[in-house]
């Protein structure tokens, strides 16, 4: 008979975080022993001056089989019920991983889980659209799945960027194809722009390629509000080594300064921040 696997579910939804939480976590390996012990950290909250719900939803889903599955989902603002729709994301993502029979794929779960979401906010019917981007640990394999800007990276020890996703917007390809710069991406008439949401009849999921984990390895998830305002140079160099929560708050705290226009000649771009951290 099949067995559905226990899971342990950490949400932040319309968050308002003074500072980060930390917990541990640990992988196993494709034989079931523990490959590495590792802490997960988590931080959300609204724009600076913002007085609506925060946009921004985040999900940590644990499996009894030691996969770790990361989310962050960024309401799109200025359109009604964003933070519904980034909730709804993260939730349908978890239900759906909730459901899943041990020693099965992980990919149809988390795949089936966007599915849903997209049609419970179309069905609102209240043009409400959400960006997700999710990361899968298992095994020692890391795997990304995208809909939108928030983006991904795996960081390694030395600050090597392994892998990141692409962002869908006008802007993220772009820097993809060399046209620009990330600097310029900074100051891009154009970089406000989605071309790819949960919400909409023409959503589709990019699927990213399985990334063997390093033991020093990083995963950073964040929304907009962090790589608008920092390059992924910056990103991986705060990331990448010291203590869990001392690296998120350096990434928190030179976001911030760069939204409230804090650091002359770097432009800044005022926004909810939720991100996601797996660290040795």
């Amino acid at each position: 008979m099949a067995t559905t696997l226990e899971t342990t579910v950490n949400l932040f939804l319309e968050s308002e975080m003074n500072s980060p939480l930390s917990w541990e976590v640990a992988d196993l390996d494709a034989n079931g022993g523990s490959r590495r012990g590792g802490n997960l950290v988590a931080y959300s909250r609204t724009c600076p001056g913002k007085e609506e719900p925060n946009d921004d939803s985040a999900a940590v889903i644990t499996l009894d089989d030691g996969a770790i599955i990361m989310a962050v989902a960024d309401g799109v603002g200025g359109a009604p019920l964003g933070y519904k729709a980034s909730a709804i994301a993260v939730q349908c993502l978890q239900e759906s991983l909730q459901g899943r029979v041990a020693g099965t794929d992980l990919r149809p779960a988390i795949l089936d889980g966007i599915e849903r979401a997209n049609a419970e906010i179309l069905d609102m019917g209240t043009g409400a659209a959400t960006t997700i981007s999710v990361v899968e640990v298992h095994s020692g394999v890391a795997r990304g799945y995208q809909v939108g800007d928030s983006m991904a990276m795996i960081v390694g020890q030395r600050g090597s960027i392994k892998w990141k996703s692409t962002s869908h917007s006008p802007v993220g390809y772009l820097i993809e194809s060399g046209a620009i710069n990330e600097a310029e991406a900074m100051t891009h008439d154009e970089r406000h722009y989605v071309s790819n949401l949960v919400g909409t009849r023409e959503m589709h999921i990019e699927i990213g390629p399985a990334i063997p984990m390093a033991a020093r390895d990083t995963v950073v998830i964040a929304s907009d509000g962090l790589f608008d305002n920092l390059q992924l140079f910056e990103v991986a160099a705060l990331a990448r080594s010291g203590k869990p929560l001392a690296r998120m708050n350096a990434l928190v705290d030179l976001a911030n300064q760069r939204m409230q226009g804090n650091q002359p000649g770097v432009p800044g771009k005022p926004d909810d921040l939720a991100a996601l951290l797996l660290t040795p």
